[in-house]
């Protein structure tokens, strides 16, 4: 099996002609990106800037925290390009190693506050 990573890859806030993209265009791009890696940690925006051919970009971008394999990582960064458009995207590890920790039974059983749908869906699929 693959080893998995944190990743980060920055999301355009704005079309290349300076439109803002939809939140509902976002989610879509989410929607896609859970398929692949089952999850994602989106930051707050940040202010990108770059220079291609002595002209200074500047956009506004949203990082976004991947936990996945090297491929998978590569297809995301292939759909983010396509999705938004994008002359290319970046991508980055930002941890050589990342773990999951899971509650134990003991753990779940001390838990005060009821569970939501969500987190009931993802025990069982870790604890069955």
């Amino acid at each position: 099996m693959e080893s998995r990573n944190l990743y980060e890859i920055l999301v355009p806030c704005n079309w290349n002609d300076g439109t803002p993209v939809r939140t509902r265009h976002h989610r879509e791009w989410d929607k896609r990106v859970r398929k692949i890696a089952n999850g994602m940690t989106i930051l707050r925006p940040g202010k990108g800037q770059w220079v291609h051919e002595n002209q200074l970009y500047e956009d506004r971008v949203i990082p976004v925290r991947v936990f996945c394999t090297q491929d998978d990582m590569k297809k995301i960064a292939h759909i983010t390009i396509r999705h938004y458009e994008q002359e290319a995207v970046m991508y980055y590890p930002i941890a050589e190693w990342a773990m999951i920790q899971n509650a134990t039974e003991y753990d779940r059983k001390q838990f005060t506050r009821k569970r939501n749908k969500l987190a009931q869906e993802v025990s069982d699929a870790y604890y069955k």
